[in-house]
Order: structure tokens, then sequence, then C-alpha cells
């Protein structure tokens, strides 16, 4: 089956329970999508006419400059601005010398909400829920893994819920929506009463308190609530 494509990435993913599962295929991606992009792939006629017609957002292109290979960034750049200009400072100037601005504002503001990197990640990720949602439906160990996670952010949670409403029957549905609602039930809490502890250690009367496990609370929730991990 397709989805087997799949599954050993996500089996390793929820090996490990200690923070989002997702969130860990998600950075492997991403790590894997610049070093291609930085090699082979950038020569790719298809490829790199999807990145000067996509770019790259800002979280992606600090990314892409601290990778080894900037000759290669330094070329996309140069066919990517090419066709910026053309189609922003060129085609957006008309017969009589009017220039018509706001067609300029929509193609920028487009080209601002679009990434090649993060197209890529996107196709990944729902391919990766889907393929959880297969492994929840066909093997009774992925479901004791699944059971075991500690949480999910909220990002991938929404999106495992929403995918797997389009994947199971109304049944499998239900039993998985209530797994990962256990779960994330649980952590939320547990977070909340750490991050109230946290705030409470700042108070005279709980100085000679024990920490808990509120030390990290703001980085978890950070983590919970965007899915950006704080080290």
């Amino acid at each position: 089956m397709k989805e087997t494509i799949y599954t050993i990435p996500v089996n390793e993913a929820f090996e490990d329970n200690c923070d989002c599962p997702l969130c860990r295929l998600y950075k492997k991606v991403e790590a894997d999508e610049i070093d291609k992009i930085l090699g082979a792939a950038m020569m790719e006629p298809d490829i790199r006419i999807k990145t000067n017609k996509q770019g790259f957002c800002d979280k992606h292109f600090p990314m892409m400059f601290e990778g080894k290979n900037r000759l290669s960034l330094a070329l996309m750049l140069e066919s990517h601005l090419n066709l910026l200009n053309e189609n922003i400072f060129n085609k957006t100037t008309g017969l009589m010398g009017k220039t018509d601005y706001k067609k300029q504002t929509e193609i920028i503001e487009n080209q601002q909400n679009s990434c090649y990197i993060c197209s890529r990640i996107d196709y990944y990720m729902e391919k990766f829920c889907e393929t959880i949602c297969f492994l929840f439906r066909t093997e009774i160990a992925f479901q004791d893994k699944m059971r075991n996670q500690k949480m999910y952010c909220l990002k991938h949670y929404r999106q495992l819920l929403v995918i797997a409403k389009q994947r199971l029957s109304k049944s499998d549905y239900e039993a998985f929506a209530k797994m990962i609602f256990q779960t994330e039930k649980e952590y939320i809490a547990t977070l909340c009463d750490d991050v109230s502890w946290f705030c409470k250690k700042f108070d005279y009367r709980y100085q000679n308190e024990p920490w808990k496990n509120s030390k990290d609370a703001i980085q978890r929730s950070i983590h919970t609530l965007t899915s950006k991990k704080i080290d």
C-alpha cells in the first residue's frame, strides 16, 4: 500500500514520547528539504521553475543561508529575483507609462505567503498524518505507541483530527479522536498547573518551596501553543 512508504519515519517518531511526535517529523523533513534544495535538486528544471515562482519564506531563507552551499542559494536568488523584477516592475507598467500599484501589492503579498520548502513540508506532513490514521486502524502495537504519547502541540493535534475525520470510518475516528483528546487534555491540565506554580515561585511566600516540574513550563507552553521548541 502507498501508506507504507511513510510507516518507518512515523513509527520512529512515536518511539519517543517526550514531546510532540509530529514536530519531530516536521523537523526531520524540514532539514531534508533544505539539504535537497541546496544540493542536486536545485539544478532540476521542474524544481527550479517552482522555486522561481514560489520563493522562500522568512524562516527558510536564513536556514538556507546557514547551509553549506551558498552558491546554490545565490543561483536560485538570481533567477527568482529576475522573475520578480519582470512581474512587478515591468508587467505592471502599461504602454502609457502608468504603473498599476494595486497589482504590485497583490504580487508582493502572494510572494510573501509563498515558500517552496513550506509547500514540500505541508505535503509530507499530510502524508504522515494519513499514515498515522492507517497504522491506528491496522496495527494494535501502534495504538499502544499512541496511547503512550505524552503530548501533541496544538497545531498538530488539530491537523490529526482534521485528517482523521477524512480518512477513518466514523467508529475508528471516534476511537482515534478520543485517544488523542485524552492525551492532550491530561497534558494541558498538567501544563496549566506547572505554569501556575512557576508564577507562584516569584511570590516570597513560595520562595522556599521546590520548583517541582515548573522550571521549563514556559518553554513547554510555547512549544504546545506554537509547535516551536525552545531549548
